[in-house]
């Protein structure tokens, strides 16, 4: 079995391959998703997804045979509220991936409770549509610490090898105060910064990485930088190896430029 890419993908806004005019604007992004199984070039013995919309005091592990949805996006229409996912969870694997945290000495926990949320749920959709590979997420920690989520990559970073697929899932762009055309000079200038860094040797990449907020236009690009931390943990799997961005779209929602990256 070879050993499977990291990735960081922008996921979106809301449900969107529901909704068909954002589906359509937001074409490029899908077939970039479509483009993920052939890149990666076997089905995963399952997903592991880390998404900008989970957190919690430690690193939570879904541990769910049957994980349930979560519909954390507010305003669209109400069939968006019944869409299902019915991918089987992965409880033998999360048990195995708390162990590995808990080695790395960083704090977790299993949980039976949280769902598939549209930071997963939404790219799996389109990546896998029948629903049929086994999915579960690793929540970030509230604290958003960039070393201890590249340390949650490297403590994840075996799993490569055993056919589980990590996907850190935020937008490289998130300020939801100012999606239109106040965000195109700042999220084409953040990008540029990403892109750049992304490309540089691995050292330098992970020191730049641990310091982004003296990136320009940070703070305005992520305020709160719960869409950039899954970018930490993915690439903290895959540190040595080289970006190649595999999604790079302009003028989103009249402004704004996003994203994504696999690594490996």
């Amino acid at each position: 079995m070879t050993t499977l890419p990291t990735y960081f993908i922008s996921h979106g806004g809301g449900p969107w391959p529901w909704i068909p005019q954002m589906a359509a604007d937001l074409e490029p992004l899908a077939a970039s998703f479509r483009a993920m199984p052939g890149e990666i070039g076997q089905t995963p013995k399952a997903v592991l997804m880390i998404s900008g919309h989970w957190e919690s005091d430690e690193f939570a592990v879904m541990h769910s045979a049957r994980p349930p949805m979560v519909y954390d996006y507010y305003n669209f229409p109400p069939e968006t509220y019944e869409i299902q996912y019915p991918a089987p969870g992965a409880p033998e694997l999360a048990e195995g991936v708390a162990h590995m945290i808990h080695a790395a000495g960083l704090p977790t926990r299993l949980d039976d409770e949280y769902g598939y949320d549209h930071g997963t749920f939404v790219p799996m959709a389109v990546m896998y549509p029948r629903a049929d590979v086994p999915l579960f997420q690793v929540s970030m920690r509230h604290n958003y610490d960039p070393e201890e989520h590249f340390a949650l990559g490297r403590a994840l970073a075996p799993l490569r090898d055993r056919g589980v697929l990590i996907v850190g899932s935020g937008l490289s762009f998130h300020n939801l105060r100012m999606f239109g055309p106040a965000a195109r000079e700042p999220s084409t200038v953040f990008d540029g910064w990403l892109t750049e860094t992304l490309a540089l040797p691995p050292a330098d990449r992970t020191a730049a990485l641990l310091e982004w907020e003296k990136a320009p236009q940070a703070r305005t690009c992520h305020e709160k930088e719960d869409h950039l931390v899954p970018l930490f943990a993915a690439l903290g799997a895959a540190e040595n190896d080289p970006a190649t961005r595999t999604y790079h779209q302009t003028g989103i929602r009249g402004g704004v430029t996003a994203s994504s990256f696999r690594f490996g």
